[in-house]
């Protein structure tokens, strides 16, 4: 906070980069009744859990994106030096002054679609959505630490990150139903995306026999997550044993 006019900017970019996503709420919530089958309350729930998951991913986990810029500078060989794992290494590099704007941007809107739902928060209900937002912000985090892997390897994938994370602050938002079934299920199956909020969103609100899968699937969103997370750690260890440098 020494330089306070950079500060400010930053967490402002922050919470401008999520723009979209107040603009998709605000429309839906102003000129539509629903979307797929679900009320307007009702979707606008998964917009909010999705975005606290990503602001709670990109203050804990968000340094994952440089570790290809790392490797392509030479400097991911002075963190295999140091007696602290890499992983953590990397993650406290320097703190993420725009998750500020982002968890802004997720706080208010999380809390707007808590107001305006009808669903009763019991304690059950409570500790699953806070489990839902914990899961999928750990599967985020698990997405792009396999995608970290391989630029160990391949610095170039840099790139493939950006896609991922466009593809999600794309689709992420809505509910699944409203796509062709062929890429509704290529975001369930082959990237898991609706493990992230729509599953989850879904089970609080009743949709669960119209998500595509087993309830019982899409109630074990938060072990997904943790799940994923805990391979892609996995993955990444292995990863760095075979890293030979970015010269090869």
């Amino acid at each position: 906070m020494e330089y306070r006019v950079e500060f400010l900017m930053k967490v402002a970019v922050g919470a401008v980069w999520q723009i979209s996503v107040v603009v998709f709420a605000t429309v839906l919530l102003n000129r539509f009744s629903g979307m797929g089958g679900w009320s307007a309350a009702d979707a606008l729930l998964i917009a909010a859990m999705r975005m606290l998951a990503h602001g709670l991913f990109v203050l804990f986990f968000g340094r994952v994106h440089y570790l290809a810029m790392l490797v392509q500078e030479g400097l991911i060989d002075a963190c295999l030096l140091r007696p602290m794992p890499v992983y953590r290494q990397m993650q406290l590099s320097f703190f993420p002054t725009n998750a500020i704007g982002d968890l802004l941007v997720a706080v208010s809107l999380f809390a707007g679609a808590l107001a305006r739902s009808s669903l009763e928060w019991t304690p059950v209900r409570i500790a699953f959505l806070a489990a839902a937002v914990l899961g999928g912000m750990l599967l985020e985090a698990a997405l792009f630490t396999a995608l970290s892997s391989a630029a160990l390897h391949f610095p170039a994938t840099s790139h493939w990150s950006n896609w991922l994370e466009e593809l999600m602050g794309t689709f992420g938002s809505y509910p699944l139903n409203v796509l062709p079934k062929a890429v509704s299920g290529a975001l369930t199956y082959v990237l898991p995306l609706a493990f992230i909020a729509y599953f989850p969103a879904g089970v609080l609100t009743g949709h669960g026999s119209a998500l595509g899968v087993p309830v019982w699937v899409a109630a074990s969103s938060p072990f997904f997550g943790m799940a994923s997370f805990v391979g892609a750690r996995l993955l990444f260890n292995r990863s760095l044993r075979h890293y030979t440098g970015v010269n090869g």
